[in-house]
């Protein structure tokens, strides 16, 4: 009779720990690649991204555009606002802008749109942009 009691706490025991490692397992997926749209995100940039922007991204975080009509050099970091700089000829930054679309999108789709915008419709980003003092401006 005793060994049978055992065997059932076994079997329950085993069947908690499957279920354990399991929650640990999705929690583990969940906290170390996040929001599945963001994964998507940075995938879609990824594939729309030069080779130099894909590597300097890769990198760094950020990546450089030209701007279609001044052909000034702009930097997108990584971010969803306050995210774009103006870079000089020296590879500094210069003017900070902010320009986002109208609705809550993440990261990667956000750069995504900020390049498209810079490289096809520079003056008509520009235009809606809000433009503030870049942190290396100040120093």
């Amino acid at each position: 009779m005793f060994e049978q009691l055992l065997h059932i706490v076994e079997n329950h025991l085993r069947r908690f720990r499957t279920g354990l490692v399991r929650g640990a397992r999705a929690f583990h997926d969940w906290f170390w690649h996040g929001n599945d749209s963001e994964g998507r995100g940075l995938k879609l940039l990824r594939e729309w991204l030069s080779p130099q922007q894909l590597a300097q991204h890769d990198a760094n975080k950020y990546f450089d555009v030209t701007g279609c009509e001044s052909g000034k050099r702009y930097r997108i970091y990584h971010g969803t606002s306050m995210n774009i700089h103006e870079i000089d000829g020296a590879g500094r930054p210069r003017t900070g802008w902010c320009f986002v679309p109208n609705t809550n999108l993440v990261a990667g789709d956000v750069m995504l749109v900020q390049k498209i915008a810079l490289e096809t419709d520079e003056c008509g980003a520009l235009a809606v942009a809000k433009k503030f003092e870049s942190k290396d401006q100040l120093n």
